[in-house]
């Protein structure tokens, strides 16, 4: 009888104790910067922030474009210039901010031009915690550049 009970039991823990390992990142301060017409790139910003363990971004998609590069900014020879780069740390009980002059998500391949007060959804898929989808805003930097604080 107790091995029975075992049984039904052990699963259960388990499945318990693998969902609480992948608790999905927290996401904040998302925002796209709004394109001219034309346009074939976008840029995305966000906060990541861990819910626990550390975790790995290792992709990111979006129906509003071809592709969704994860890019970091590198000074070579005193110049910048951008690269993809392959995976985002986002380390145990931390978290990484990606911001204009640094690390961001490039989407390629527009689809339309990123318009002020639309929101654009993007999946984020994580190595340990699956996908989390979230619904962007597309901002004109530009304007909030120019509002005083």
């Amino acid at each position: 009888m107790i091995w029975f009970i075992r049984a039904l039991i052990g699963p259960t823990l388990a499945f318990g104790a693998a969902s609480a390992a992948a608790a999905p990142p927290i996401v904040t301060d998302a925002w796209i910067r709004a394109t001219p017409p034309g346009a074939v790139t976008a840029a995305a910003y966000l906060t990541i922030a861990s819910a626990g363990a550390g975790d790995r971004l290792v992709s990111a998609a979006s129906p509003a474009a071809g592709t969704v590069e994860i890019h970091t900014t590198v000074t070579q020879a005193g110049s910048q210039h951008m690269t993809s780069a392959a995976e985002l740390v986002v380390p145990a009980g931390g978290s990484v901010r990606l911001e204009p002059g640094g690390q961001h998500l490039m989407l390629i391949g527009l689809k339309a031009p990123m318009v002020p007060g639309t929101t654009v959804a993007l999946s984020l898929r994580f190595a340990e915690a699956g996908t989390v989808a979230i619904d962007v805003p597309v901002i004109d930097a530009r304007a909030q550049a120019s509002t005083p604080h």
